[in-house]
């Protein structure tokens, strides 16, 4: 495949490492006025290469240029995190005139997470219910796209739809709501990324995990979903889907 890659931090180095490795090219990259990759550089979407996809692990404001311009016809994989509603929304316009795929987590484990989950939610009607994620101390938004997507997961249940996400307990005297989830994220170090679902019970509880053990499942993910996409009608496709 010919890739061009929206934004070039540590997620794209890594997708462009492994689509060489597995032949594929690099045959562009999008960023910032100022900013410099080892693969051509454009500061717009306006005359971009010719090429079979484009993969964006960037932030919002670029997610949404590309989005909003219409010199951009190829299939589309976004993988950005933050103002996940807007960029559904946006994504969803552009994948009339072309297949775009979105996911706020590559990690096809994930994915299967979010089905464990659901289902847990549904059996575990009577339940408490806390979120909670790790990452790395470089890492911007908070919560993760991720732990939104589990909280996303959880209130498209029927008997959750009415919960309250609880993000500062500290500004509360007063015992926990039935009706509330609570969400916490941790940062620090180099931790890839930890998520963590806890249903607890009476005298009893269940946590459902993922752990992701090296940044390469995000990168091999948008890898995996390319060659898919490439061959898609248009439309809005996300894991569900494709």
């Amino acid at each position: 495949m010919k890739i061009i890659l929206v934004g070039y931090g540590a997620m794209s180095e890594r997708v462009a490492a492994l689509a060489e490795k597995q032949g594929d090219e690099i045959v562009g990259t999008v960023v910032p006025a100022g900013d410099e990759t080892p693969y051509p550089v454009y500061h717009g979407f306006d005359e971009l290469p010719e090429a079979d996809v484009i993969i964006d692990f960037s932030h919002p404001n670029l997610t949404f240029e590309m989005l909003e311009s219409e010199a951009v016809n190829l299939p589309i994989i976004i993988a950005t995190t933050g103002k996940k509603e807007e960029i559904i929304e946006k994504a969803k316009i552009k994948a009339e005139k072309q297949p775009v795929f979105f996911s706020p987590n590559m990690s096809y484990g994930v994915h299967v997470m979010t089905k464990i989950v659901e289902l847990a939610t549904e059996l575990l009607e009577g339940y408490d219910i806390e979120l909670l994620e790790k990452h790395h101390n470089q890492k911007i938004d908070a919560p993760s796209g991720t732990l939104n997507l589990l909280l996303d997961t959880i209130k498209d249940v029927e008997s959750r739809k009415n919960a309250e996400a609880v993000y500062n307990r500290h500004d509360r005297s007063e015992k926990r709501d039935e009706n509330e989830i609570g969400v916490s994220a941790i940062r620090g170090g180099t931790i890839v990324g930890e998520h963590d679902v806890y249903f607890a019970g009476l005298d009893e509880e269940i946590t459902i995990s993922h752990r992701a053990q090296s940044k390469d499942i995000f990168a091999n993910g948008a890898l995996q979903v390319a060659p898919q996409l490439i061959e898609k009608e248009n439309g809005f496709y996300t894991f569900d889907n494709l």
